[in-house]
């Protein structure tokens, strides 16, 4: 289950999607990580670009891998701009107990940071701009040569 929102991410409406979806197949953990945009270095908040159709075939691959052991992954991101202290990113495991999704998650965040087609910038009084030291490389993307 991957959401993308406008703006900010409603946690509270995600968080209990995604509770139901554990009841519903009677698992015990929904372990959950949310992202908070956090006031520093003078700015105002932060925007992403998502390339979506990349994006869902990136988490698609997660999916197929958290169904091989009994796990349903699942996603919210923001597109555009989210002010500082709001929410810009959730991600859940789901299973049927907690050690099975804890096993999972770390992997997942980290893929997450470094191959997700998102790129994130800075909004800093009234621009936006890219925040390059805090990216990585998104690999085959770029100007071909």
């Amino acid at each position: 289950m991957l959401e993308l929102f406008k703006g900010v991410v409603p946690t509270c409406e995600v968080y209990a999607k995604w509770e139901k979806i554990a009841r519903e197949n009677n698992f015990g953990a929904c372990c959950v990580f949310t992202g908070v945009v956090r006031d520093e270095n003078g700015i105002d908040g932060l925007s992403f670009d998502v390339y979506e159709p990349l994006l869902r075939a990136w988490f698609g691959k997660w999916e197929k891998r958290a169904e091989e052991k009994n796990l349903i992954v699942c996603m919210a991101h923001s597109i555009g701009d989210v002010p500082n202290g709001e929410s810009s990113y959730m991600s859940a495991i789901l299973s049927s107990n907690r050690k099975n999704a804890l096993e999972l998650y770390a992997e997942f965040v980290e893929d997450f940071k470094h191959n997700a087609p998102i790129w994130k910038y800075d909004l800093k009084n009234g621009e936006r701009i890219y925040a390059k030291e805090r990216s990585y490389h998104l690999k085959n993307s770029g100007i071909l040569s």
